[in-house]
């Protein structure tokens, strides 16, 4: 199979090339970078004025299966990522059952051999049913191919246990990526703490329930020297704790989701449960702070936290409905609109934000489109202006705060392997 890309921006972070040219696919790989590429292809794509780009990587997915195959699956998951130029997701662990065993990784990767458009990544749990009481199958895991071992959802609270946990994510060279919570100190909120959730009637999440854990586990990074990634950091405490940690050559990076460099806890007016995650929106000086953090590399990962949720789920009372949004389909033009429009990232910072960071994350051979490297592509009309419509969505979730929001760019085509799965709005 041979697939050629006509006369592209080839917006490459790992090499930083940025060049107008020809890429050649040849089976699974990219095998030729050059000006007028002149061979027989079974499929040419025009992308003159185009982007042509790694596949979007994604630390932070939210894939249901098993246990609440309602909300989302594998599949439907998949579709969301391609549609939205990823070519890699990694699957978190809360799940039912956990994913904390080798054959919960195991059933993960045969779910996604059989039904997945993309490459999906399984993480493992850091203590058994997350209970936060016992470590997880650390190596049995990792052995199995988790590529991370995390408690989304939840954080490790016994400072002990997750030393431990860290010890062990170092001896298999896997990270380590930590939600950041004080459950005592959210304190059942429901919102962001500020004037907002006064003016609302809504109890407050204050900023102080991140910055304490995300203090605590980068002095366990330091003590272990394990690698340490912060999830969907939303506060300026805790950038200016990541600033602190890298001027100290802590091995600890982060990331920020879309939703949080986009809205702050005034876009809650109404009683819209679509405005409600967790960590949730925070305010205007927060916002910029990770606008900015982003902007000099103090985050270096963008990811979704994609989190699909049933209509029921969300359609209720504020303080029952379901913490979270997707955020697969929106991530990219959300990053050019918000960050490349206004002038926080270049168009060949924001890909790197979401392709080779992420891949060194990890640790994986991703994230790169030279010569010789796996082909998985992103193609992008970076001047597409539309509205974003939840109602067309892969995924099985649609609760979004960004539908029927104005955007521009927009993703046209994603090649999995060589394989485009998703061309112009439609799963191959």
């Amino acid at each position: 199979m041979r697939t050629l890309i006509k006369k592209g921006r080839i917006l490459n972070p790992a090499t930083n090339l940025d060049v107008v040219a020809d890429l050649l696919i040849e089976d699974d790989k990219v095998s030729k970078i050059a000006e007028n590429i002149e061979t027989e292809a079974d499929e040419v794509i025009d992308a003159e004025g185009k982007w042509v780009t790694p596949g979007f990587i994604d630390l932070h997915v939210h894939l249901r299966d098993p246990g609440f195959e309602y909300k989302e699956t594998i599949e439907t998951g998949s579709r969301a990522a391609a549609a939205g130029g990823f070519t890699s997701i990694c699957c978190m662990p809360n799940t039912n059952p956990v994913i904390d065993s080798e054959i919960m990784v195991e059933y993960i990767n045969l779910r996604a051999a059989r039904g997945a458009v993309v490459n999906v990544l399984p993480i493992g749990a850091i203590t058994k049913g997350q209970k936060g009481e016992e470590l997880a199958e650390i190596g049995k895991m990792a052995k199995a191919g988790a590529c991370a071992i995390s408690e989304d959802g939840k954080s490790v609270m016994n400072a002990g246990l997750l030393k431990t946990a860290m010890n062990y994510s170092k001896m298999f060279n896997i990270p380590v990526l930590s939600h950041c919570e004080d459950k005592a100190l959210v304190g059942g909120g429901v919102m962001n703490a500020g004037v907002q959730s006064q003016i609302m009637g809504l109890k407050g999440i204050s900023n102080d329930s991140e910055d304490v854990i995300a203090a605590r586990d980068i002095i366990l990074a330091e003590t272990t020297g394990a690698k340490l990634h912060l999830c969907h950091v939303s506060t300026r405490g805790s950038v200016q704790l990541l600033r602190e940690a890298h001027e100290r050559g802590v091995n600890v990076t982060a990331e920020c989701c879309p939703h949080h460099f986009t809205l702050s806890d005034e876009a809650v007016t109404s009683y819209d449960a679509n405005t409600k995650m967790n960590p949730p929106l925070r305010s205007n000086e927060d916002v910029e702070a990770l606008r900015n953090a982003l902007k000099d590399n103090t985050i270096n990962v963008i990811a979704t936290d994609h989190a699909p949720h049933s209509i029921d789920e969300k359609n209720c009372e504020y303080d029952k409905a379901a913490f979270g949004i997707v955020g697969l389909e929106t991530a990219f033009a959300l990053g050019e609109t918000v960050l490349v429009e206004g002038g926080y990232l270049t168009p060949m910072g924001l890909i790197e934000k979401m392709t080779i960071n992420p891949a060194k994350v990890l640790g994986i051979d991703k994230g790169d489109i030279s010569e010789g490297k796996i082909a998985d592509i992103a193609i992008i009309d970076p001047e597409a202006v539309y509205k974003i419509d939840a109602s067309k969505f892969e995924s099985k979730g649609k609760n979004t705060p960004f539908d029927g929001y104005e955007v521009k760019g927009k993703v046209l085509y994603t090649i999995v392997g060589g394989k485009t799965v998703f061309e112009k709005g439609t799963i191959k």
